[in-house]
């Protein structure tokens, strides 16, 4: 890979949570927050929630996740469906079972043989962590205030149950959250409303991008947040319908929850070089 000639990239989304993925197999590219944030904008760069970048690590391939805004995060179950079809389909990784790295640790993802679409990748996202705190998240935006409940997915997520999504606003803007020592290093903002028991409809803010689409780690927050609200035993299912699709959320027995859904790759090209200024 030489940047001074271009980066190749490709454009890809899960749901309508979208992605520049790049491959840096032999980890030779130093992305700086601002390059990430450049490449990412939608109207100076290519335009995406973030960039997955496809590092061999250890035996395996890690998704080095950024946010839009550079950051960087733990993981992203969007970002891990596009992943694993980037690795079957460029041959790195065969249909069945296999391992991902991120920086919250391995994953597995599924990719059926007979999924020829990529409708129903299905990446095991651990077990939520409930965080237990004396202290009652609130939820506030210019159209009201919400008890929350807090969970680790392992990104961090401030779960609100409202009556209608659109209670919660424009979203164009990060809602409050309080007490500011719950989360020390920001949260994603779930906004979730009853469709039945085992059916929810979702909206997300997600901390250095903005409401997006979908949020796959949201997704299975969420959903274990209403699994838990609803007395659901495992295994459950649970139907997210977010604003870039549907997708849905297994509890499994030993406690950790699976997510299911498309991904989809729109473009690819070559990211100039003047863009990212290397």
């Amino acid at each position: 890979m030489n940047p001074h000639e271009g980066l190749p990239f490709l454009k890809g989304h899960g749901t309508g949570n979208d992605f520049v993925v790049v491959a840096d197999f032999d980890d030779t590219l130093t992305l700086t927050p601002q390059q990430v944030s450049s490449i990412c904008d939608r109207h100076r760069g290519i335009g995406a929630d973030g960039l997955l970048r496809v590092v061999r690590q250890g035996g395996m391939y890690f998704m080095d996740y950024r946010n839009a805004d550079g950051s960087l995060a733990e993981t992203c179950g969007n970002g891990l469906r596009v992943f694993a079809r980037f690795l079957v389909e460029n041959g790195l990784e065969k249909t069945g079972a296999f391992s991902i790295r991120t920086r919250a640790g391995v994953v597995q993802a599924t990719v059926g043989k007979d999924d020829l679409n990529f409708d129903n990748i299905a990446i095991n996202m651990g077990a939520p962590e409930f965080l237990s705190t004396s202290l009652q998240p609130v939820v506030k935006t210019e159209t009201g205030s919400w008890n929350a409940v807090a969970v680790a997915m392992p990104n961090p997520h401030c779960v609100t149950v409202v009556d209608d999504m659109k209670s919660a606003g424009a979203l164009l803007s990060l809602p409050i959250v309080t007490p500011a020592e719950v989360f020390p290093d920001g949260v994603n903002v779930e906004f979730i409303e009853s469709r039945g028991s085992d059916h929810i409809g979702m909206r997300t803010f997600e901390r250095g991008v903005g409401e997006t689409l979908a949020c796959g780690s949201g997704a299975c927050a969420a959903a274990s947040v209403w699994a838990n609200r609803n007395d659901l035993t495992s295994p459950w299912t649970v139907q997210v319908d977010i604003l870039g699709g549907t997708v849905f959320v297994d509890g499994n027995e030993d406690g950790s929850v699976t997510l299911r859904g498309p991904a989809r790759f729109v473009a690819s090209g070559v990211i100039d070089s003047e863009l990212v200024a290397f």
